[in-house]
Protein backbone atom coordinates (compact mmCIF):
# COMPACT_ATOMS: atom_id res chain seq x y z
CA UNK A 1 0.00 0.00 0.00
CA UNK A 2 1.25 3.97 -0.73
CA UNK A 3 -0.10 6.79 -0.54
CA UNK A 4 -1.07 9.08 -3.53
CA UNK A 5 -1.01 12.29 -4.98
CA UNK A 6 1.31 14.78 -3.88
CA UNK A 7 3.60 14.10 -0.64
CA UNK A 8 4.67 16.77 2.16
CA UNK A 9 8.49 15.36 2.52
CA UNK A 10 10.90 16.70 5.68
CA UNK A 11 14.39 16.39 4.66
CA UNK A 12 16.59 17.05 7.62
CA UNK A 13 20.50 16.91 7.65
CA UNK A 14 23.22 17.57 9.79
CA UNK A 15 24.15 21.43 9.43
CA UNK A 16 24.24 24.47 6.92
CA UNK A 17 27.28 24.10 5.58
CA UNK A 18 28.51 23.83 2.13
CA UNK A 19 28.94 19.61 2.43
CA UNK A 20 28.28 17.10 0.18
CA UNK A 21 25.29 15.49 1.90
CA UNK A 22 23.72 19.10 2.96
CA UNK A 23 24.22 19.67 -1.41
CA UNK A 24 22.41 16.77 -1.73
CA UNK A 25 19.45 17.53 0.66
CA UNK A 26 19.07 20.83 -0.54
CA UNK A 27 18.82 19.89 -4.95
CA UNK A 28 16.66 16.52 -3.54
CA UNK A 29 14.07 18.95 -2.13
CA UNK A 30 14.31 21.42 -4.41
CA UNK A 31 14.09 18.55 -7.50
CA UNK A 32 10.80 16.99 -6.00
CA UNK A 33 9.26 21.13 -5.24
CA UNK A 34 9.87 20.86 -8.71
CA UNK A 35 8.07 17.76 -8.87
CA UNK A 36 4.91 18.69 -7.07
CA UNK A 37 5.54 17.52 -3.95
CA UNK A 38 6.07 19.77 -0.10
CA UNK A 39 9.34 18.97 1.13
CA UNK A 40 11.18 21.62 3.44
CA UNK A 41 15.11 20.50 4.39
CA UNK A 42 15.87 20.73 7.98
CA UNK A 43 18.97 21.50 9.64
CA UNK A 44 20.62 23.00 12.97
CA UNK A 45 21.54 26.53 12.39
CA UNK A 46 24.81 26.94 14.57
CA UNK A 47 26.15 30.41 13.23
CA UNK A 48 22.25 31.37 12.81
CA UNK A 49 22.92 32.41 9.48
CA UNK A 50 20.38 30.48 7.39
CA UNK A 51 21.76 27.30 4.44
CA UNK A 52 24.74 28.37 2.20
CA UNK A 53 22.62 29.18 -0.52
CA UNK A 54 19.12 30.08 -1.53
CA UNK A 55 17.30 26.96 -2.06
CA UNK A 56 14.21 26.82 -4.46
CA UNK A 57 12.44 24.84 -1.38
CA UNK A 58 11.09 25.63 1.82
CA UNK A 59 13.68 25.44 4.36
CA UNK A 60 13.85 25.47 8.17
CA UNK A 61 16.60 26.67 10.37
CA UNK A 62 16.64 24.62 13.74
CA UNK A 63 17.61 26.49 16.34
CA UNK A 64 21.01 25.08 17.55
CA UNK A 65 22.21 25.54 21.36
CA UNK A 66 25.92 26.52 21.99
CA UNK A 67 27.96 23.09 23.44
CA UNK A 68 31.05 22.71 24.96
CA UNK A 69 33.44 19.44 24.41
CA UNK A 70 34.78 16.80 21.77
CA UNK A 71 32.43 15.16 18.86
CA UNK A 72 30.36 13.40 21.02
CA UNK A 73 28.90 16.41 22.92
CA UNK A 74 28.44 18.34 19.62
CA UNK A 75 26.28 15.39 18.21
CA UNK A 76 24.76 14.75 21.43
CA UNK A 77 23.53 18.64 21.49
CA UNK A 78 22.37 18.84 18.03
CA UNK A 79 20.02 15.63 18.15
CA UNK A 80 19.03 17.37 21.29
CA UNK A 81 17.95 20.49 18.90
CA UNK A 82 16.23 18.09 16.98
CA UNK A 83 14.10 16.72 19.30
CA UNK A 84 13.16 19.92 21.08
CA UNK A 85 12.07 21.11 17.32
CA UNK A 86 10.10 18.20 16.45
CA UNK A 87 8.34 17.90 19.93
CA UNK A 88 6.30 20.71 18.87
CA UNK A 89 3.14 18.69 17.04
CA UNK A 90 2.96 22.04 14.26
CA UNK A 91 6.56 21.00 13.18
CA UNK A 92 5.46 17.24 12.22
CA UNK A 93 2.83 17.64 9.46
CA UNK A 94 4.79 15.11 6.77
CA UNK A 95 4.14 12.41 5.44
CA UNK A 96 7.96 11.07 4.89
CA UNK A 97 10.59 11.95 7.13
CA UNK A 98 13.96 11.05 5.75
CA UNK A 99 17.27 11.68 7.58
CA UNK A 100 20.34 12.52 5.85
CA UNK A 101 23.45 11.45 8.56
CA UNK A 102 23.63 10.37 11.88
CA UNK A 103 22.60 13.09 13.84
CA UNK A 104 19.06 13.57 12.21
CA UNK A 105 19.13 10.05 11.85
CA UNK A 106 19.25 9.63 15.48
CA UNK A 107 16.57 12.20 15.93
CA UNK A 108 14.35 10.60 14.13
CA UNK A 109 14.77 7.39 15.76
CA UNK A 110 13.94 8.76 18.93
CA UNK A 111 10.61 9.76 17.55
CA UNK A 112 9.95 6.91 16.27
CA UNK A 113 10.02 5.15 19.70
CA UNK A 114 8.64 7.83 21.11
CA UNK A 115 5.82 7.03 19.24
CA UNK A 116 5.74 10.56 17.37
CA UNK A 117 6.25 9.59 14.02
CA UNK A 118 5.66 5.92 12.96
CA UNK A 119 8.63 5.82 10.22
CA UNK A 120 11.17 7.30 8.77
CA UNK A 121 14.06 6.79 5.78
CA UNK A 122 17.97 7.28 5.59
CA UNK A 123 20.05 8.10 3.45
CA UNK A 124 23.76 6.61 3.83
CA UNK A 125 26.20 8.48 2.36
CA UNK A 126 29.05 6.75 3.19
CA UNK A 127 29.64 5.18 6.85
CA UNK A 128 32.31 6.84 9.11
CA UNK A 129 35.26 5.75 10.89
CA UNK A 130 35.08 7.23 14.65
CA UNK A 131 37.49 6.33 17.66
CA UNK A 132 34.85 7.49 20.32
CA UNK A 133 32.87 4.44 20.13
CA UNK A 134 29.78 6.48 21.70
CA UNK A 135 29.79 8.53 18.09
CA UNK A 136 30.37 4.97 16.67
CA UNK A 137 27.50 3.54 18.13
CA UNK A 138 25.09 6.77 17.66
CA UNK A 139 26.19 6.60 14.04
CA UNK A 140 25.28 2.68 13.94
CA UNK A 141 21.87 3.35 15.57
CA UNK A 142 21.24 6.16 12.66
CA UNK A 143 21.35 3.26 10.42
CA UNK A 144 19.78 0.69 11.56
CA UNK A 145 17.06 2.05 13.63
CA UNK A 146 15.75 3.57 10.04
CA UNK A 147 13.17 1.69 7.84
CA UNK A 148 14.19 2.54 4.73
CA UNK A 149 17.25 3.03 3.04
CA UNK A 150 18.67 5.31 0.38
CA UNK A 151 22.33 5.51 -0.78
CA UNK A 152 23.99 7.78 -3.78
CA UNK A 153 26.54 4.90 -5.35
CA UNK A 154 26.69 1.19 -6.37
CA UNK A 155 29.64 0.96 -3.81
CA UNK A 156 27.57 1.64 -0.91
CA UNK A 157 24.63 -0.11 -1.75
CA UNK A 158 26.70 -2.96 -1.94
CA UNK A 159 28.97 -2.06 1.73
CA UNK A 160 25.43 -1.59 3.43
CA UNK A 161 24.27 -5.34 2.46
CA UNK A 162 27.66 -7.16 2.66
CA UNK A 163 28.14 -5.33 6.22
CA UNK A 164 24.82 -4.21 7.89
CA UNK A 165 22.78 -6.84 5.72
CA UNK A 166 20.43 -3.58 4.79
CA UNK A 167 18.97 -3.43 1.18
CA UNK A 168 19.32 0.04 0.24
CA UNK A 169 17.53 1.92 -3.12
CA UNK A 170 20.29 3.64 -5.51
CA UNK A 171 18.88 6.92 -6.25
CA UNK A 172 22.47 8.69 -7.45
CA UNK A 173 23.46 12.11 -7.63
CA UNK A 174 22.89 14.93 -9.84
CA UNK A 175 24.62 18.41 -11.25
CA UNK A 176 22.68 21.73 -11.61
CA UNK A 177 23.62 21.90 -15.55
CA UNK A 178 22.15 25.75 -15.50
CA UNK A 179 24.43 26.72 -13.06
CA UNK A 180 27.75 24.34 -13.28
CA UNK A 181 28.19 25.10 -17.02
CA UNK A 182 31.88 25.95 -18.75
CA UNK A 183 30.64 29.13 -20.49
CA UNK A 184 32.36 31.83 -18.45
CA UNK A 185 29.97 34.41 -16.57
CA UNK A 186 32.34 37.52 -16.28
CA UNK A 187 32.70 36.94 -12.53
CA UNK A 188 36.19 34.65 -12.99
CA UNK A 189 38.85 37.45 -13.38
CA UNK A 190 37.42 38.91 -9.91
CA UNK A 191 38.19 35.72 -8.20
CA UNK A 192 41.19 35.25 -9.54
CA UNK A 193 42.70 38.73 -8.30
CA UNK A 194 41.02 37.78 -4.98
CA UNK A 195 43.17 34.49 -4.97
CA UNK A 196 46.17 35.57 -6.40
CA UNK A 197 46.35 33.38 -9.02
CA UNK A 198 48.81 33.27 -11.93
CA UNK A 199 49.04 32.00 -15.37
CA UNK A 200 48.61 28.44 -14.22
CA UNK A 201 48.07 25.80 -14.18
CA UNK A 202 45.61 25.71 -11.27
CA UNK A 203 45.40 22.74 -9.53
CA UNK A 204 41.85 22.93 -7.15
CA UNK A 205 41.23 20.83 -4.08
CA UNK A 206 37.76 21.07 -2.83
CA UNK A 207 36.80 19.78 0.70
CA UNK A 208 39.23 21.92 3.05
CA UNK A 209 42.58 20.24 4.43
CA UNK A 210 40.84 16.86 5.79
CA UNK A 211 42.59 13.54 6.37
CA UNK A 212 39.63 11.90 3.82
CA UNK A 213 39.90 14.41 1.54
CA UNK A 214 43.92 13.36 1.36
CA UNK A 215 45.02 16.90 1.58
CA UNK A 216 48.18 16.48 2.87
CA UNK A 217 49.43 13.69 0.01
CA UNK A 218 47.51 16.38 -2.42
CA UNK A 219 50.15 18.62 -1.00
CA UNK A 220 53.14 16.42 -1.34
CA UNK A 221 52.10 15.34 -5.08
CA UNK A 222 51.84 18.55 -5.64
CA UNK A 223 55.57 20.20 -4.85
CA UNK A 224 56.26 17.28 -7.39
CA UNK A 225 54.62 18.07 -10.47
CA UNK A 226 55.49 21.61 -9.68
CA UNK A 227 59.20 21.08 -10.74
CA UNK A 228 57.50 19.79 -14.12
CA UNK A 229 54.75 22.53 -14.27
CA UNK A 230 56.90 25.70 -13.41
CA UNK A 231 53.97 28.63 -11.79
CA UNK A 232 51.67 26.14 -11.08
CA UNK A 233 49.36 26.36 -7.92
CA UNK A 234 47.04 24.68 -5.85
CA UNK A 235 43.89 25.98 -4.23
CA UNK A 236 42.53 24.20 -1.30
CA UNK A 237 39.05 25.25 -1.23
CA UNK A 238 36.34 24.15 1.13
CA UNK A 239 36.15 23.16 4.60
CA UNK A 240 33.12 24.37 6.87
CA UNK A 241 32.63 20.77 8.67
CA UNK A 242 30.74 20.01 12.25
CA UNK A 243 33.65 17.46 13.07
CA UNK A 244 37.14 18.36 14.14
CA UNK A 245 39.94 18.24 11.91
CA UNK A 246 42.33 19.70 14.26
CA UNK A 247 45.00 17.56 14.38
CA UNK A 248 45.45 16.67 10.65
CA UNK A 249 45.09 20.72 9.71
CA UNK A 250 48.20 21.08 12.41
CA UNK A 251 50.06 18.15 10.82
CA UNK A 252 49.30 19.95 7.27
CA UNK A 253 49.78 23.25 8.36
CA UNK A 254 53.54 21.96 9.39
CA UNK A 255 54.54 19.78 6.09
CA UNK A 256 53.49 23.48 4.30
CA UNK A 257 55.93 25.64 6.52
CA UNK A 258 58.74 23.15 5.98
CA UNK A 259 57.83 22.44 1.92
CA UNK A 260 60.13 24.10 -0.35
CA UNK A 261 57.28 25.29 -2.53
CA UNK A 262 57.66 28.77 -3.75
CA UNK A 263 55.48 31.75 -2.08
CA UNK A 264 51.35 31.54 -3.24
CA UNK A 265 51.71 28.60 -4.96
CA UNK A 266 49.23 27.38 -2.19
CA UNK A 267 46.25 29.35 -1.48
CA UNK A 268 43.95 28.39 1.45
CA UNK A 269 41.03 29.43 0.04
CA UNK A 270 38.47 28.14 3.17
CA UNK A 271 34.55 27.99 1.69
CA UNK A 272 33.68 29.82 -1.06
CA UNK A 273 29.83 31.14 -1.63
CA UNK A 274 28.23 29.17 -3.79
CA UNK A 275 27.56 31.94 -5.96
CA UNK A 276 31.53 31.44 -6.88
CA UNK A 277 31.65 27.67 -6.53
CA UNK A 278 30.93 27.67 -10.83
CA UNK A 279 33.58 30.09 -11.69
CA UNK A 280 36.03 28.41 -9.18
CA UNK A 281 35.91 25.42 -11.26
CA UNK A 282 35.86 27.63 -14.80
CA UNK A 283 39.79 29.04 -13.81
CA UNK A 284 41.21 25.97 -12.18
CA UNK A 285 43.13 23.59 -14.65
CA UNK A 286 42.46 20.36 -13.23
CA UNK A 287 40.43 19.12 -9.88
CA UNK A 288 42.46 17.39 -7.96
CA UNK A 289 40.32 15.14 -5.59
CA UNK A 290 42.53 11.52 -4.40
CA UNK A 291 39.95 11.40 -1.91
CA UNK A 292 40.30 8.02 0.65
CA UNK A 293 36.52 7.76 1.16
CA UNK A 294 33.46 9.54 -0.46
CA UNK A 295 30.08 8.79 -0.52
CA UNK A 296 30.37 9.70 -4.68
CA UNK A 297 32.23 12.92 -4.88
CA UNK A 298 29.51 15.53 -6.14
CA UNK A 299 33.15 17.83 -6.75
CA UNK A 300 33.69 15.16 -9.53
CA UNK A 301 30.71 16.13 -12.09
CA UNK A 302 30.48 19.41 -10.85
CA UNK A 303 33.92 19.79 -12.62
CA UNK A 304 33.67 17.98 -15.31
CA UNK A 305 29.77 20.11 -15.93
CA UNK A 306 32.44 23.26 -16.03
CA UNK A 307 34.82 21.82 -18.59
CA UNK A 308 37.87 20.59 -16.61
CA UNK A 309 39.33 17.59 -16.16
CA UNK A 310 39.34 15.54 -13.02
CA UNK A 311 42.12 13.47 -11.38
CA UNK A 312 40.56 10.82 -9.14
CA UNK A 313 41.31 8.15 -7.05
CA UNK A 314 40.91 4.60 -8.52
CA UNK A 315 38.41 3.07 -5.88
CA UNK A 316 34.85 2.89 -5.73
CA UNK A 317 32.58 4.50 -5.48
CA UNK A 318 34.53 6.85 -8.52
CA UNK A 319 35.16 3.90 -10.57
CA UNK A 320 31.17 2.60 -10.45
CA UNK A 321 30.38 5.44 -12.27
CA UNK A 322 33.79 6.31 -14.05
CA UNK A 323 35.06 4.71 -17.02
CA UNK A 324 38.83 4.42 -17.68
CA UNK A 325 38.91 7.04 -19.60
CA UNK A 326 37.02 9.29 -18.20
CA UNK A 327 39.02 10.74 -15.63
CA UNK A 328 42.82 10.22 -14.80
CA UNK A 329 43.27 8.17 -12.43
CA UNK A 330 45.64 7.90 -9.24
CA UNK A 331 46.36 5.70 -6.36
CA UNK A 332 45.48 8.09 -3.26
CA UNK A 333 48.01 6.26 -1.04
CA UNK A 334 51.15 7.12 -3.44
CA UNK A 335 52.33 10.90 -3.71
CA UNK A 336 53.96 9.82 -6.97
CA UNK A 337 50.57 8.36 -8.42
CA UNK A 338 48.94 11.65 -7.67
CA UNK A 339 51.81 14.32 -8.71
CA UNK A 340 52.40 12.13 -12.20
CA UNK A 341 48.19 12.40 -12.93
CA UNK A 342 48.74 15.87 -12.23
CA UNK A 343 51.06 16.21 -14.85
CA UNK A 344 49.26 13.96 -17.41
CA UNK A 345 45.74 16.29 -16.28
CA UNK A 346 47.61 19.06 -18.20
CA UNK A 347 48.92 17.10 -21.68
CA UNK A 348 47.11 17.72 -24.59
CA UNK A 349 45.49 15.70 -26.57
CA UNK A 350 44.45 13.91 -23.30
CA UNK A 351 43.23 17.00 -21.51
CA UNK A 352 40.77 17.97 -24.50
CA UNK A 353 39.60 14.59 -24.52
CA UNK A 354 38.86 14.72 -20.83
CA UNK A 355 37.03 17.65 -21.04
CA UNK A 356 34.65 16.08 -23.45
CA UNK A 357 33.88 12.89 -21.76
CA UNK A 358 33.50 15.02 -18.71
CA UNK A 359 30.46 17.15 -20.08
CA UNK A 360 29.10 13.84 -21.22
CA UNK A 361 29.10 12.45 -17.53
CA UNK A 362 27.93 15.35 -16.45
CA UNK A 363 25.06 15.80 -18.26
CA UNK A 364 23.97 11.96 -17.47
CA UNK A 365 23.40 13.18 -14.30
CA UNK A 366 20.24 15.46 -13.14
CA UNK A 367 18.63 15.73 -10.03
CA UNK A 368 14.94 15.09 -10.85
CA UNK A 369 15.98 11.28 -11.76
CA UNK A 370 17.68 11.35 -8.30
CA UNK A 371 13.86 12.64 -6.76
CA UNK A 372 12.07 10.72 -8.75
CA UNK A 373 13.97 7.16 -7.78
CA UNK A 374 12.95 8.33 -4.28
CA UNK A 375 9.46 8.65 -4.67
CA UNK A 376 8.19 4.42 -4.76
CA UNK A 377 9.76 4.35 -0.86
CA UNK A 378 8.32 7.79 0.08
CA UNK A 379 4.98 6.68 -0.72
CA UNK A 380 5.12 3.28 1.17
CA UNK A 381 6.69 5.02 4.00
CA UNK A 382 3.96 7.95 3.90
CA UNK A 383 1.33 5.04 4.53
CA UNK A 384 2.74 3.97 7.39
CA UNK A 385 3.33 7.00 8.35
CA UNK A 386 -0.75 7.58 8.27
CA UNK A 387 -1.28 3.99 9.50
Amino acid sequence: MSIPGPLRIAILTHSTNPRGGVVHALALGEALTALGHEAVVHAPDARAAGFFRKAQCETACVPASPFEGDTFGMVETRIADYLRYFSDHAHRHFDVFHAHDGISGNALATLRKERLINSFARTVHHVDRFEDPRVAALQARSIHGADRHFVVSEHWRRKLDRDMGIAATMVGNGVNAAFFQPERDGSESGLVRRLGLGRGPVFLSVGGVEERKNTLRVLQAFSQAQTVLPGSQLVLAGGASVLDHAAYQAEFRLALGQSRLLPGSVVLAGPIPQAEMAALYRISSALAFPSLKEGFGLAVIEAMACGIPVIASHIAPFTDYLADDDVVWCDPLSTGSIADAMVAAMRSPQRERLVQRGLAIAARHNWADTARAHLPVYRTLGARQHA
